[in-house]
């Protein structure tokens, strides 16, 4: 368990895709928003909506990242995380809030 006075890794879970263009970099904003107020507040957020920009580049070189890659990887990062924000759910948040909460309390 942690102490009250240590900071805190906070995984941001949320929609990523949208619509449109417009409303999926409304949903990577509102992540990093987030994760700025987090860190203003003392903790180190764990923003997976920055992977857009790994998913753009992905798209330009011919990686052929998949949704499950990401999945992947947003998993790793979480089973290191200490708390869990979910902004808005959407079906990978709804994963990964699933994740979260089977997780051994190892902290």
């Amino acid at each position: 368990m942690r102490n009250q006075n240590q900071r805190l890794r906070i995984y941001i879970a949320g929609p990523y895709t949208g619509k449109d263009e417009e409303s999926l970099w409304a949903n990577v904003v509102a992540a990093m928003d987030a994760g700025i107020e987090i860190y203003k507040r003392g903790h180190f957020p764990y923003v997976p909506h920055l992977t857009h920009f790994i998913d753009q580049r992905s798209l330009e070189t011919g990686a052929d990242l998949k949704w499950e890659d990401y999945l992947a990887w947003d998993k790793a990062w979480l089973s290191q995380c200490d708390a869990f924000l979910l902004l808005a759910p959407s079906p990978g948040a709804k994963l990964e809030l699933g994740w979260a909460t089977h997780l051994p309390q190892h902290r």
